[in-house]
């Protein structure tokens, strides 16, 4: 429309245009001094055909777009009423599904009382099979299938029953024997332990064996079987936060009871573990120690963190921020409002990448600036590098190489983790991988080149050539030990020669050297046997 509005515009100014072209001609003729044949009323009648075939065919073009705009119009007054029409078959068509549905699911629950059991084979049914007989597929065969999966989902009936019995052992050697299947047994625990009578204490009894003897060990090292006891009662812990609900009523949804006496037993193992984290030496875990989780996580799976003080409790935390479970035990053991000071603990400590994963788990990124934090930590650690190997030996160089490579290789897991690239980009932290990664090899290469080479042992395992003899080297028999020496001197004597004497044969009837002569009654048998060429 807005060009049709200009072009109506400058129509309407022709006339204005022709009477100032009109004053210009006169203007022309009256100072031209030369007759001009071209008179005005010749231009004049021209100009105003020009206008009237334009105006004209203005007035075509604007009923064109009326006539345009009119069968749009009627085309998407169409289009909605097919619209309309598919829409209300869609829903009749759904309306009709569901009754058949809800039809189908009444008859089915109304028959199987909510239970799938195992159908018998009918005689009838076996013959109709055999003949070849295709029943109709039923509609409900979706729902029933999908009945069938959910029953497939639920708790192994062993462990079921083991929950139910309190057996503690046979639970530990459930988990121990199924350690493969880990991940799906976490899963199906806490709704197995909602079958036990009393799983607060099912889950306690499980405890005893955590510090099992006397030594007191850091993450099991020196012991596998007790590394995965302490993962199994961590587990296990874990698996009873889905059966609370309320930590002032002290009630599950299931009626499950956290009763005083449970508590008191719970304090008392508690005790017992803290005194124990004491003596272990939780500095070298670097924040992976499985024990001081175990611990928090007893405080807080049986509602026990306010016998202890907040802050000897966040200083606990350092130890375990880099589990995944770290944030949502802080929230269960309420110290939520302490984890500033604590990131800035780990920031104190060098330790940027666990300080960042709490930032970003407690929305704290504005206090503590993960971009900034990464720079800082990478130039510290090649200040610590560049300062360090001037005065160096080669292998305190090569670990100073070694970690400077492990922390860019930290730095740029975090940065794509929490994709940070566009605020620091990673390809310059790339490029100085691959150079450490270079100059790693070529150390190598240089001390490899260096040692001395060994000499190249032989074809038959020994460094000098062996015994020439008379025979051919291609045995068709296995090899046996040589059993007599190669020098007379050194041969033991067997036994005698026999009382019969045969004439001595001047020369041996077959290619053996003398030193193997092997006529009869020499008393040394022959010592290789020739192959039987068939």
């Amino acid at each position: 429309m807005s060009d049709l509005e200009s072009v109506a515009a400058l129509m309407e100014s022709t006339s204005s245009k022709i009477q100032q072209l009109q004053q210009a001609f006169a203007e022309l003729e009256r100072q031209s001094a030369v007759s001009m044949n071209l008179k005005w009323k010749q231009l004049e009648d021209h100009f105003r055909g020009l206008e009237q075939s334009l105006q004209q065919k203005f007035g075509e073009l604007k009923e064109q777009e009326k006539e345009f705009q009119e069968t749009l119009a009627k085309s998407e007054q169409m289009l909605e009423q097919q619209e309309a029409a598919v829409v209300a078959k869609e829903l009749t068509s759904l309306e009709r599904l569901q009754e058949k549905r809800d039809a189908a699911l009444a008859m089915i629950f109304s028959k199987s009382k909510l239970s799938l059991p195992v159908p018998a084979i009918n005689p009838m049914d076996k013959a109709l099979y055999n003949l070849g007989v295709k029943w109709p597929k039923l509609a409900s065969e979706g729902i029933v299938r999908l009945q069938v999966s959910s029953a497939a989902l639920k708790p192994r009936s062993e462990l079921v029953s083991l929950c139910e019995e309190m057996n503690v052992k046979g639970l530990h050697k459930f988990i121990s024997d199924n350690r493969k299947k880990l991940a799906t047994i976490r899963e199906e625990i806490p709704s197995a332990l909602k079958k036990a009578s009393h799983p607060y204490g099912l889950v306690l009894d499980s405890l005893e064996d955590f510090y099992a003897g006397d030594n007191v060990v850091l993450d099991g090292k020196k012991d596998g079987d007790l590394l995965g006891v302490r993962r199994t009662c961590l587990m296990l812990m874990e698996s009873l936060g889905q059966l609370q609900t309320d930590d002032t009523t002290c009630f599950s949804s299931d009626g499950h009871m956290l009763t005083a006496d449970i508590k008191e037993r719970a304090k008392k193992t508690a005790f017992e573990w803290k005194s124990k984290l004491d003596c272990l030496d939780i500095d070298a875990s670097n924040g992976n120690c499985l024990e001081a989780h175990a611990f928090l996580q007893l405080l807080a799976s049986f509602g026990i963190s306010a016998e202890y003080n907040e802050d000897d409790l966040c200083k606990l935390l350092p130890y375990v921020s880099r589990r995944r479970q770290t944030p949502e035990l802080c929230r269960l053991l309420g110290l939520s409002q302490k984890m500033p000071g604590v990131i800035g603990v780990l920031v104190e400590s060098g330790r940027p990448i666990d300080a960042i994963n709490l930032a970003y788990a407690f929305e704290l990124t504005k206090q503590f600036d993960p971009v900034q934090l990464l720079k800082a930590y990478l130039r510290d650690v090649k200040k610590v590098s560049h300062a360090k190997n001037v005065k160096m030996s080669p292998g305190a160089q090569n670990e100073m190489n070694e970690r400077e490579l492990s922390a860019l290789k930290a730095v740029i897991k975090c940065i794509e983790e929490h994709k940070l690239e566009e605020q620091y980009p990673v390809d310059p932290l790339q490029k100085r991988v691959l150079q450490l990664e270079k100059a790693k090899a070529d150390k190598r290469r240089a001390v490899e080149a260096a040692k001395p080479q060994s000499k190249r042992p032989r074809a038959n395992g020994s460094a000098f050539a062996p015994r020439a003899t008379g025979f051919v080297d291609n045995n068709f028999y296995p090899t046996t030990p040589e059993r007599h020496p190669s020098y007379p001197y050194e041969r033991q004597f067997v036994y005698g020669a026999e009382a019969h004497h045969h004439p001595m044969m001047t020369s041996a009837p077959y290619t053996i050297q003398p030193a193997h002569t092997p006529y009869y009654g020499n008393g040394y048998p022959i010592q290789f046997q020739l192959p039987y060429i068939h």
